[in-house]
């Protein structure tokens, strides 16, 4: 039972997977996007590798918890995903990932470069790994 993450932003999609039993989060891939066809072709692919019962996907939301102009476009790229896929999706608050992405890959000592090609995917590894927490916590109330 395989949830699937997504990081959307306007030049790429970061992407990570449960493991089979909902426990961990692992980066899978950045769809660096080119039009919508690729993107959804590309993504159709993904779903079919992994098959997953869920998608989250992170909702950038502002400090004060409002939504921008961001949101919106994240939220119109979900409800064209519908089309490709009919399990559930979940929206899942992604503030400060991104940021905490970038300062997980300095501590490791990766490179200006590297970093820019895996902070999405670091921060789809962040949302889902929030959300499979969130989950363990509800069960074990």
């Amino acid at each position: 039972m395989r949830i699937l993450a997504m990081d959307v932003g306007d030049k790429r999609i970061g992407m990570a997977v449960s493991d089979a039993l909902g426990w961990t989060a692992q980066g899978i891939d950045t769809l660096e996007r080119r039009s919508h066809k690729y993107d959804m072709e590309y993504i159709s692919k993904v779903l079919e590798q992994y098959k997953p019962v869920k998608i989250v996907v992170g909702l950038p939301k502002n400090m004060n918890g409002t939504l921008g102009q961001q949101s919106e476009k994240v939220k119109s790229f979900v409800s064209e995903l519908k089309r490709y896929f009919s399990g559930e999706i979940v929206y899942w608050d992604e503030r400060l990932t991104t940021l905490s992405a970038h300062r997980a890959m300095l501590e490791a000592d990766l490179s200006r470069k590297k970093r820019k090609k895996r902070v999405d995917q670091v921060a789809a590894v962040l949302i889902l790994q929030s959300y499979l927490d969130s989950l363990s916590k509800m069960q074990d109330k």
